[in-house]
């Protein structure tokens, strides 16, 4: 089983809850387990156990975190498995979040190459130790919940024009000239209105504040 664990995870109380299912399940001891609140931490902590020549073999990391301090660097779990996983590859890593959208979680591990993902729900310690031992396995995980999810078709779903739209936007393209765009190229539907409510509905799925943070998002998933 794993050897020494790195959890991340800003809420003290979900710490304490992570901390306690592996220690009363037996799945490590608890001086093998270390916990940090700060992204920044978990990168310095990993990358000493490295150098010591003793690195973490599994990370457990939420994807939000209040920023704590002024001067931290790393403010989300996406931006702290990019770093890890620039530094050692083949570290096994869980992603444990209330975020339930299946296109998000897909690109974390088709593109973060993350190798589970826990929804929090309320009988997340069960999966917990259940997703430890397929990892360990050499498999994947995706949660219960995650998968009831995906099973209600509750993905979003970037089809040719959504795809279209997003690249324009990223071209510098405003409304205006998106819509003079389509109606040229008779891209359909064409309507002020209805591009204007696709671009809200992306911004909602992806709970975006503008349209340039909703380009910074699609970036950050590598949708784009």
């Amino acid at each position: 089983m794993f050897k020494k664990i790195l959890v991340v995870e800003d809420m003290e109380i979900a710490n304490y809850g992570i901390i306690k299912t592996l220690t009363d399940k037996q799945i490590i001891i608890e001086e093998d387990i270390y916990q940090t609140q700060s992204c920044d931490k978990a990168l310095l902590l990993f990358k000493k156990a490295i150098q010591e020549k003793n690195p973490f073999d599994l990370v457990i990391t939420d994807l939000s975190f209040e920023k704590n301090y002024k001067d931290e660097k790393i403010i989300s779990g996406i931006e702290l498995i990019k770093e890890l996983r620039k530094i050692e590859p083949n570290t096994k890593i869980i992603v444990y979040s209330i975020e339930d959208i299946p296109l998000k979680i897909n690109t974390l591990f088709e593109k973060q190459k993350i190798n589970g993902y826990i929804v929090k729900d309320g009988y997340d310690a069960k999966e917990l130790i259940a997703a430890i031992k397929e990892i360990y396995q050499g498999n994947k995980y995706r949660s219960t919940q995650l998968l009831k999810s995906m099973n209600k078709k509750n993905s979003i779903q970037l089809d040719d024009y959504h795809q279209l739209l997003i690249d324009k936007l990223v071209e510098g393209y405003t409304q205006k000239e998106i819509r003079e765009y389509f109606v040229k190229h008779n891209i359909k539907p064409y309507s002020k209105s209805i591009i204007e409510k696709r671009l809200e509905k992306l911004k909602l799925d992806f709970e975006a504040k503008s349209i340039p943070h909703l380009v910074a998002i699609l970036k950050d998933f590598g949708l784009i």
